[in-house]
């Protein structure tokens, strides 16, 4: 198999729940802006939200440019799911020959491929010659803006 060259750094979320921030009690406007006194402050915690499984959920950092055109980029944060079960087409974690990537994945009667979302890549199929383990499920993608 070919060196994709990406490599993952994992990271387990923080369960201590110290870190709430405030929150709008009203959606944001996406339109035309609404009275401030709407706004009432609640607090909010990331974890709390994209995490639904916390013994099975890992944090890890894109790296690399081959799963672009499914909106994850070069040092978005992965929200990984262990516990789900990886459906086709579903993007997902995978260690395939000692390697860690992320891709999407493409299970057929025969096969399955690993899809790059980037023409630039191509697809890796998985055979018996490879090892494969579907290591996780993307749940959520931290941006940067």
């Amino acid at each position: 198999m070919k060196k994709t060259g990406e490599t993952l750094v994992f990271y387990r979320p923080n369960d201590d729940g110290q870190h709430a921030i405030p929150l709008a009690n009203t959606g944001v406007s996406a339109g035309f802006p609404s009275p401030a006194d709407d706004f009432k402050e609640l607090r909010i915690s990331i974890d709390q939200e994209v995490v639904k499984n916390e013994e099975a959920t890992f944090y890890a950092r894109v790296a690399g440019q081959s799963m672009q055109g499914a909106g994850l980029d070069d040092g978005d944060l992965l929200v990984i799911d262990r516990s789900k079960e990886p459906t086709d087409n579903a993007i997902a974690v995978c260690f395939v020959d000692g390697e860690f990537t992320v891709k999407r994945l493409k299970v057929e009667a025969d096969c399955v491929y690993l899809m790059p979302e980037n023409p630039k890549y191509k697809p890796i199929k998985v055979t018996e010659e490879n090892q494969l383990i579907i290591w996780g499920v993307v749940t959520y993608v931290v941006k940067k803006i």
